[in-house]
């Protein structure tokens, strides 16, 4: 028998999480346990009750959010069966750019989530996430890569090399070091990268790097 996914959320707006309860009560399998208005509330609710899944609204504040997580997420140096787990947890909000979607992955997030997406969307990162794989919603890739363009078959050997440390979220004074080579040249790597593949900025060639090698899944 498939264990419940117990939900928290840490959300400014009741009515939203309202909502949010009221689609997870339709759901067997779901059961939401609380909501509260305060990051600290959050972690009271964290300790007390323990929800598999905490979701939390960007609206707090980027850095607040970060630290949040930082503090809260699961502990990955030690078997999952021995861990003393926080939640896996999601952050939503109405607009999530490149460069916060990949600051709250790098910091232990593990679902980023818009709030104006479908049920359907909510309850496949919930379940993702809540199996401690990694999801994020596929319209951020969709605003990232422009689809008239071809992807990464076109770079040349040395694009690809400046393309992966740019995964890796090394600057272009970093970048310039590693391969020997001028940051100007970096920058000229960069801007044939993004015409070849039609991504735009350096967030999105992490972001994208990180969806072709598998790291999370989307809907």
């Amino acid at each position: 028998m498939q264990e419940t996914i117990t939900v928290g959320a840490c959300e400014t707006q009741p009515l939203l999480a309202i909502g949010l309860a009221s689609v997870l009560a339709e759901q067997p399998g779901y059961e939401f346990v609380g909501a509260v208005q305060r990051l600290e509330e959050a972690s009271v609710l964290t300790r007390s009750i323990r929800p598999r899944v905490m979701i939390l609204d960007k609206t707090f504040g980027v850095q607040a959010v970060l630290e949040w997580i930082a503090n809260h997420k699961p502990l990955t140096s030690v078997p999952v069966n021995e861990r003393q787990a926080g939640p896996a947890i999601v952050v939503w909000g109405f607009s999530l750019s490149e460069a916060e979607t990949l600051r709250f992955l790098q910091v232990g997030a593990k679902g980023i989530l818009r709030k104006t997406a479908d049920p359907a969307k909510l309850l496949a990162c919930l379940q993702a996430v809540a199996s401690r794989t990694s999801w994020i919603e596929d319209s951020l890739f969709r605003e990232t890569i422009r689809p008239e363009r071809p992807h990464r078959s076109e770079l040349t050997p040395r694009e690809q090399q400046v393309m992966q440390l740019v995964e890796q979220g090394l600057k272009n004074k970093e970048i310039a070091r590693q391969l020997g080579i001028r940051p100007g040249t970096v920058k000229i790597h960069l801007k044939h990268i993004f015409e070849k593949t039609g991504i735009r900025g350096r967030y999105g060639l992490a972001l994208s790097g990180m969806k072709d090698k598998g790291i999370f899944a989307t809907l």
